[in-house]
C-alpha cells in the first residue's frame, strides 16, 4: 500500500470520528460495537490494511494501521480495540496454508475474523486434522466476525501436551454465548466462545513453534516484507494501539472540559491552574512517547525484513518491553488528567470517565502483563536464553 493509500484511510477514519463519538454511549449501552460502525470501516478499507493484495487486502505498514486505530479509539474505546483485533486478524491468516486462506476468503475478501488466544482448547491428532473442544473467554468482536483464531494443546497419545496452536474454525462449528458484562470495554461484545468436538483440519492450524521462528506456510505465496514480521511484536502492539488512542481520547475530552470549567469550590477558571496546565503537558508528553516507541520498533523491524535479514531476538524482546511500557504510559496520562477532571467527570455518558475505565480494562489484557515481557527483557540483556511464544 502506498502511503497515499494509507493516508486516505487514516483520513476516512478522522472524518468517521464525530459519529463514532456520537455512537459511544449507545455501544455501552449495547455491550457491542454499532454495526454501522463496522460497516463504516469496513467500506473505508480499514479491515484489509494489513490483509495480503492476492486477496484484495492493501498490505499496508503495521505503523499506518496503527495509526489508525488510535484514531477510532480516540473517538470510542470499545470502537478502536474491537477494529484493532478485527484488523490484524487478516494478518495472521495470511500465513496460514493458503488452503485456509482460499476457504475464508476464496469468495468474500471481507470476511472477518474474531480471535482468543488462550490456549483453553483441547485437540487429539486424527487422520487429517484433529477432534477440538473447548470454551474461550474475552472474543472480542465475535458478532462481526464468520470465522475465528482458536488457542489450543495437541495432545500426545498420553495425554500431554505436544504443541501449542492456533486453530482457525468457521462460525458453523462454534457458539457465541452471551456473557460480556464487564465494567471498561463495555462495547466491544467481548464474548465466550464454545467448541464441541468439531474437526479442524490440519492446514487450518498454525504452530506458534513456526510463528515465533517467522516461517508459516503462508509467506510461500505472501511474499510481502510486511508477513515476515514476529507474530508477538504485531499483535501485542495491535492492543497497546488502541490504548494509546483512549489516552488521546481522554487528553483532549480534558483539554476541552477544562477550557470551558468553572471550579465550583473558588468560582475560578480551571484553565487559570497552572497545575492543570503541567497535567496537560505531561499527558501530552507521555502520550507521544507511547505512540513513539511503537512506531520505532515496528518501523525497525519492517526496515529488516525489506532487506531480507532476520529479526534478532533483541529487538523482538525491545518491542514487546516498549509495548508493555507504552500501554502503561498511556494509562499513566490518562490517570494524571482524570484525576483533576473534577466531580461532573463522573457522570455517566462524560468521555473522560469511558476512557478511563477502558483504558484500564485494556491494561488487564494478558499481552499487556508488563511484569513478564520486563523479566523477558532483563533475561536477555543477562545472556540468558529466553522461550516465550509471545517474542
Amino acid at each position: 500500500m502506498s502511503g497515499q493509500q494509507s493516508d486516505k484511510v487514516i483520513d476516512g477514519v478522522r472524518e468517521l470520528l464525530p459519529v463514532l463519538r456520537e455512537r459511544a454511549q449507545e455501544s455501552e449501552d449495547a455491550r457491542r460495537t454499532p454495526e454501522d460502525s463496522i460497516k463504516s470501516l469496513a467500506e473505508l478499507g480499514f479491515f484489509k490494511m494489513l490483509q495480503p493484495a492476492r486477496y484484495d487486502g492493501a498490505e499496508a505498514s503495521p505503523v499506518d494501521f496503527f495509526a489508525a486505530v488510535k484514531l477510532s479509539a480516540s473517538a470510542c474505546g470499545s470502537t478502536g480495540w474491537v477494529a484493532s483485533v478485527l484488523g490484524v486478524h487478516p494478518w495472521q491468516l495470511a500465513l496460514f496454508d493458503v488452503r485456509a486462506q482460499e476457504e475464508v476468503w476464496g469468495e468474500d475478501t471481507d470476511v472477518r475474523i474474531s480471535s482468543s488466544y488462550a490456549p483453553m482448547g483441547r485437540a487429539t491428532p486424527v487422520p487429517g486434522g484433529f477432534r477440538f473442544s473447548g470454551r474461550w473467554s474475552f472474543s472480542s468482536g465475535c458478532d462481526h466476525a464468520t470465522w475465528t483464531f482458536l488457542g489450543g494443546l495437541v495432545l500426545g497419545e498420553d495425554g500431554t501436551p505436544t504443541d501449542f496452536r492456533t486453530f482457525l474454525l468457521p462460525i458453523a462449528d462454534y457458539t457465541i454465548e452471551d456473557v460480556w458484562d464487564a465494567v471498561g470495554l463495555r462495547g466491544t461484545g467481548s464474548n465466550d466462545i464454545v467448541v464441541d468436538d468439531a474437526f479442524v483440519p490440519e492446514y487450518r492450524t498454525l504452530s506458534f513453534v513456526d510463528t515465533g521462528r517467522c516461517v508459516c506456510p503462508g509467506q510461500e505465496v505472501n511474499t510481502a516484507p510486511l508477513y515476515r514480521l514476529p507474530f508477538a511484536s504485531v499483535f501485542s502492539c495491535s492492543i497497546s494501539a488502541p490504548i494509546i488512542g483512549m489516552a488521546a481520547g481522554a487528553y483532549d475530552a480534558y483539554v476541552g472540559h477544562t477550557r470551558e470549567r468553572v471550579r465550583a469550590s473558588t468560582g475560578g477558571r480551571a484553565a487559570d491552574d497552572v497545575f492543570a496546565q503541567v497535567r496537560i503537558a505531561e499527558a501530552a508528553t507521555w502520550i507521544d512517547v507511547a505512540w513513539l516507541q511503537i512506531q520505532r520498533n515496528i518501523d525497525e523491524e519492517l526496515e529488516l525484513a525489506t532487506a531480507g535479514e532476520k529479526i534478532p531476538i533483541s529487538l523482538r524482546m525491545r518491542a514487546r518491553r516498549d509495548q508493555v511500557s507504552a500501554t502503561g504510559v498511556a494509562i499513566a496520562a490518562v490517570d494524571r488528567l482524570f484525576e483533576s477532571a473534577g466531580g461532573r467527570a463522573l457522570q455517566v455518558g462524560t468521555p473522560i470517565q469511558r476512557f478511563w475505565r477502558d483504558a484500564h480494562a485494556g491494561r488487564v489484557h494478558a499481552i499487556n502483563d508488563p511484569e513478564k515481557a520486563l523479566a523477558m527483557y532483563g533475561q536477555g540483556e543477562l545472556g540468558m536464553r529466553v522461550r516465550d511464544a509471545w517474542i
